[in-house]
């Protein structure tokens, strides 16, 4: 089993963690694979088995040092697979809505910190003798990009399975005791705040030389380097939506499909690109739902994930910072707003303190987690773009013909997540039903939005929602009756 240089969370998944006291602010990530066939169970669950050696956060637990401020150290531990991996049989009428609302129940429920940070559900039996793959994990354990690294673990580019190569069973490592967590973590704060305070004055105060040869760049980088610090960290107290206001535990889950290559062209089409016009997509749906309840607004919060992943980095792991910014979203011509959108998504990209953040987090988790909690829960909506895989996967013999993500809400009213598969834009929709009582009217809402900023480029497929599409022409008494009891396959 390979090993990871540090065996203790990042400060900014350190900071996730730690706000996991309250329920809304949990990191749960939710996945949704379709697929257009049964797999073949004994070789999927053979790849499992491998994949969770290779990815070692996967057979490991975070434990915190005792008594200290310290992030938490991951610990291996015995993995029961039969835990972590179940069958179960969709229930009548077997179709999608089924499986999102299993999703919808996994993205609600916590985990247990006893055991490694994830489980996989195979739902089978559904119409046309299909299947789902159902993984919730926290983000602790990977980002967007890296589960895409994770999924070559499980999937193929054909459709007969290749054999399973073995890797070597090193077994856990034994669990540290208390003292030696203690000197652990101590030692690695250390590091950690040298480490810090090096790469930070080296930022906001070069050296000499530097300072002499170029004196006025030398100044302006620094100021420029600390107004970015400030505005990484300043305070959010303010809610900008006037209706999506109020956070609960309630989450609705919902998809829309939109062509890949279409939605680049729209960007395209007034020079930006396709996260510019997907962004754009949102708030246009998102100023569409103001206007329908008579609350029309100019600006709206985001948070964006922004990758910081190296070609070095092991599979897996999270490697992403999040950025808060405001984006235009009253305003009502698509080109102009892709345009503003792309303007203020590139600013936040190119912030001088990227580098710093997890700095920034580690400063963060010395506060109370209310109060960084609260912070979040000011912001309106999360968006992320996922570029995915352009050519046709299968999962132990079984072809996918599709991949949903849901993120985490962390405090927002909405997580709209973007991952592309050959060809489609599959938006993942995670919503707080506290904040939006009338889920499916703002999903309906999202998808004109998308219709919207399409047009952009002339002729094109409309945004579709693939569960409406399930649901048409299906009985509805039998629709009363989905939920998210499911039987366990014995």
């Amino acid at each position: 089993m390979a090993r990871y240089d540090d065996q203790f969370m990042r400060q900014s998944d350190a900071l996730a963690w730690n706000m996991e006291h309250d329920p809304g602010m949990r990191s749960t990530i939710v996945g949704v694979t379709w697929l257009g066939a049964r797999p073949d169970v004994d070789v999927l669950t053979a790849r499992l088995d491998r994949a969770t050696r290779i990815a070692p956060r996967f057979r490991q637990r975070p434990v915190r040092p005792p008594g200290l401020f310290a992030t938490p150290r991951w610990v291996d531990c015995d993995l029961d697979l039969s835990i972590h991996f179940r069958r179960i049989d969709a229930p009548h009428p077997h179709t999608a809505r089924t499986v999102v609302e299993f999703a919808r129940a996994e993205a609600m429920t916590e985990f247990d910190p006893s055991r490694p940070l994830w489980a996989m559900t195979l739902v089978e039996g559904l119409e046309g003798d299909r299947a789902a793959l159902v993984l919730k994990l926290h983000h602790s354990l990977t980002d967007g990009v890296g589960a895409i690294q994770l999924g070559f673990l499980l999937f193929e580019t054909t459709p007969e399975p290749g054999p399973v190569e073995p890797v070597a069973d090193v077994g856990p490592e034994p669990e540290p005791s208390g003292p030696e967590l203690t000197r652990e973590a101590l030692s690695r704060s250390l590091r950690s705040a040298i480490s810090t305070a090096r790469d930070g004055v080296g930022r906001i105060v070069p050296s000499a030389t530097t300072t002499v040869r170029h004196p006025v760049r030398t100044a302006l980088d620094a100021v420029a380097t600390a107004s970015s610090l400030g505005r990484f960290v300043m305070p959010v107290s303010d809610t900008l939506s006037p209706i999506m206001r109020r956070r609960g535990l309630g989450r609705h889950l919902d998809m829309i499909e939109v062509d890949v290559d279409e939605l680049k062209a729209a960007g395209a089409a007034v020079g930006s690109t396709l996260n510019d016009a997907f962004v754009a997509s949102v708030t246009g749906g998102l100023r569409r739902y103001h206007d329908l309840h008579g609350a029309p607004v100019k600006d709206l919060r985001v948070t964006m994930p922004i990758s910081m992943r190296r070609d070095t980095d092991p599979v897996g792991g999270n490697h992403i910072t999040l950025e808060r910014f405001t984006v235009p979203t009253g305003e009502s011509d698509p080109g102009i707003r892709v345009r503003m959108t792309g303007w203020r998504c590139r600013a936040a990209r190119y912030e001088e303190a990227l580098p710093l953040s997890d700095a920034v987090a580690g400063v963060l988790n010395l506060l109370p987690s209310g109060v960084v909690g609260s912070m979040l829960k000011h912001v309106d909506f999360v968006a992320s773009d996922v570029p995915g895989v352009p050519v046709p996967l299968f999962l132990a013999g079984a072809p996918i013909t599709g991949h949903y993500a849901f993120g985490p809400t962390t405090g927002a009213a909405l997580n709209v997540t973007l991952l592309s598969y050959q060809g489609t834009c599959c938006i993942g929709c995670n919503v707080d039903t506290s904040a939006v009582p009338d889920a499916s009217i703002l999903v309906d809402c999202l998808r004109q939005g998308f219709d919207e900023v399409l047009g952009l480029a002339g002729d094109h497929r409309p945004a579709t929602s693939p569960l409406a599409e399930s649901q048409r022409g299906a009985d509805p008494a039998a629709l009363e009756d989905e939920g998210p009891a499911l039987r366990a396959v014995t």
